[in-house]
């Protein structure tokens, strides 16, 4: 009991502070722009460099790991799909943004720091392989799925496309640091223990930056929208993902019982913030689209939690 109640807490009660000093006005929405950067562009970057170039290698292949994930996800995003048809009878240009806000989830802000804090180290690599994947996979599919859907001509060509999630990918620093701390760690050379404490001691303001600054940022988000649409985008992202994820991950990949973890856990998470800039991007579905960011991070506390305490055994 005591073991994820202080993993699952800790990490809601930062979150909530950020909300609450925002909200009041205590603390300047430009201060929590600016401690996001520092959070997302220095020193969680520094902490997966710092992380991955001293973690044990993962004994389970990536392509299994994705397959776990990304099996789920695919699943979910054509059950999104047929739901948005048949049951709550939307245009099919919609389903693009509800399938996106059912499978996107914050991985990054609120699933990386669940992650580590529940299986430690080990969990590294597993994490680093679906997070290096996530945003270029989901973000291409989407597009491609609201082009085809709203059958445009005036869309971007698929080259141009992928060569502008090839080129944000290069650019990303988390991708960076991952691939820099992997490519550390195959030298064999190590960390000294003068850089390894400065890491540590950069990387270590990561976590509670970023979830402070999490909280800031739901301030920008509602709990609104269609009751049915953003009942049915809650309910496939919190409950449907993970379940499927769970049995791909355990059942059919047969993963190691940390990278089966990782996967269920990053697949429970609540619709992350990208999801709302895509339904906004394509004006559809924005109003649930911001209610699932607001709406599933409040429920997270409650789902994760669960999830944790059954993974745990």
């Amino acid at each position: 009991m005591m073991s994820f109640v202080s993993i699952i807490v800790p990490i809601f009660a930062l979150i909530l502070i950020g909300f609450v000093i925002v909200k009041t006005g205590y603390f300047a929405e430009t201060n929590q722009k600016g401690l996001s950067d520092f959070a997302f562009l220095i020193a969680i970057p520094v902490m997966l460099f710092r992380t991955i170039s001293i973690a044990e290698p993962s004994g389970d292949r990536p392509w299994m790991i994705l397959g776990a994930y990304f099996g789920a996800v695919f699943a979910i995003w054509l059950l999104a799909t047929i739901i948005t048809r048949l049951i709550l009878r939307r245009p099919m240009a919609d389903a693009a943004s509800i399938a996106m806000t059912s499978t996107y989830g914050n991985i990054v802000m609120l699933g990386i720091p669940l992650a580590l804090a529940a299986f430690g180290p080990a969990a590294a690599a597993p994490l680093a392989v679906i997070v290096g994947v996530n945003t270029p996979m989901l973000w291409l599919t989407g597009t491609l799925h609201i082009q085809a859907a709203e059958q445009s001509g005036s869309g971007r060509p698929l080259g141009a496309l992928v060569k502008g999630l090839v080129y944000d990918l290069i650019r990303n620093p988390l991708i960076i640091a991952m691939l820099g701390g992997g490519l550390w760690r195959l030298t064999g050379l190590g960390l000294t223990p003068a850089l390894d404490k400065t890491l540590l001691l950069l990387g270590a303001a990561g976590v509670p930056c970023g979830l402070v600054a999490l909280g800031g940022s739901l301030t920008q988000f509602k709990i609104k929208g269609q009751a049915s649409t953003l009942t049915t985008v809650i309910v496939l992202k919190l409950l449907a993902m993970p379940f499927v994820a769970w049995l791909l991950a355990v059942h059919v990949f047969q993963l190691s019982p940390v990278a089966a973890g990782v996967v269920v856990l990053f697949a429970a998470m609540p619709s992350g913030a990208n999801a709302y800039l895509f339904a906004n991007r394509y004006g559809r579905v924005v109003n649930s689209a911001s209610g699932a960011v607001a709406l599933g991070t409040l429920l997270a506390a409650g789902t994760a939690a669960y999830l944790i305490s059954i993974l745990g055994t």
